[in-house]
């Protein structure tokens, strides 16, 4: 179980990323959906030990991540949202590579992990060919691989699926379900529908804090009541949004449909939704926005 208790993260110039961040993980996917600047990637990075928080306690079992960030790293895989990678070097021998930065000497363990992991991420037909050339989706299936070796009980994805198409993403999705069945995997993204495909645990995240968290079913169930749609013509957009909180539009056979916040019926043509993951996702964008407008 990963336990983060409080956890603040200041940047130097004095952008605050992280804000009191507390929450418990466990084993299993667990799907951290945030928009672009909310802090994911700061949270992701702080877990992984690359930066130290401002504030707040990090334990992942009986290791305290803050004290013994070594004992964290040994047992971590890691795939960032963009990795470097050596432009002549294969897909073997860069696995390699990492296996003996790992920690792995033997060169037979390395042989017998190097070979399993190519296997099972779907790479064994390309081992010889340079990873610097690979796809998109054969890249980021690579960056599983290395997360992998060592066995870790903790892994870290951020923002995994950006960029591939969906017959590379369902495959990743598949190796994600797969590895994720015994340890405690967090994905980090923007993609409603990765966390609502992939999992059974999920948090938003915005403006540095968690919303909201827990079983996707729940959230959308909580949500019922809360989100109304009706559509108007495109000329009346600014009207709604003067009138209510106004959380998502879109177009739809040349009208725009307004899904809109409220507690209770706002009448004038609303109906309730049914809900979904999204709407969960935005209804907390919402009140994120708002609590920020009333701080300031």
């Amino acid at each position: 179980m990963l336990h983060l208790k409080g956890v603040e993260h200041v940047y130097p110039n004095g952008t605050r990323a992280l804000d009191g961040v507390t929450i418990s993980i466990g084993k299993g996917m667990f799907g951290l959906l945030g928009p672009n600047g909310a802090g994911k990637s700061s949270l992701m990075r702080t877990i992984a030990t690359l930066q130290t928080p401002t504030a707040g306690e990090i334990r992942f079992g009986d290791i305290d991540v803050l004290t013994e960030p070594g004992r964290l790293r040994s047992t971590l895989g890691y795939l960032p949202q963009d990795f470097g990678v050596y432009p002549r070097v294969s897909a073997y021998d860069l696995l390699d590579h990492m296996a003996s930065l790992k920690g792995i000497t033997s060169a037979a363990d390395r042989r017998a992990t190097v070979e399993t992991l190519l296997v099972q991420t779907n790479l064994w037909n390309v081992r010889t060919k340079t990873v610097a050339g690979f796809s998109g989706g054969m890249r980021q299936r690579f960056g599983i691989a290395q997360a992998l070796i060592g066995n870790p009980k903790l892994i870290i994805v951020d923002e995994p699926t950006a960029g591939l198409d969906p017959e590379e993403r369902n495959r990743f999705y598949n190796l994600l379900v797969e590895i994720g069945e015994n340890i405690v995997v967090i994905l980090s993204t923007h993609i409603v529908e990765d966390v609502a495909d992939l999992c059974p645990r999920m948090a938003v995240l915005a403006a540095g804090r968690i919303q909201l968290d827990g079983a996707p079913g729940e959230l959308i169930q909580r949500s019922r009541g809360t989100v109304w749609a009706t559509t108007i013509d495109r000329d009346r957009l600014d009207e709604m949004k003067a009138a209510y909180n106004v959380i998502a539009t879109r177009l739809f056979a040349g009208r725009t449909v307004v899904h809109v916040l409220s507690e209770r019926d706002p009448g004038n043509g609303f109906s309730a939704v049914e809900g979904s993951l999204e709407d969960v996702y935005l209804s907390a964008l919402a009140h994120s926005r708002r609590a920020s407008q009333r701080a300031a």
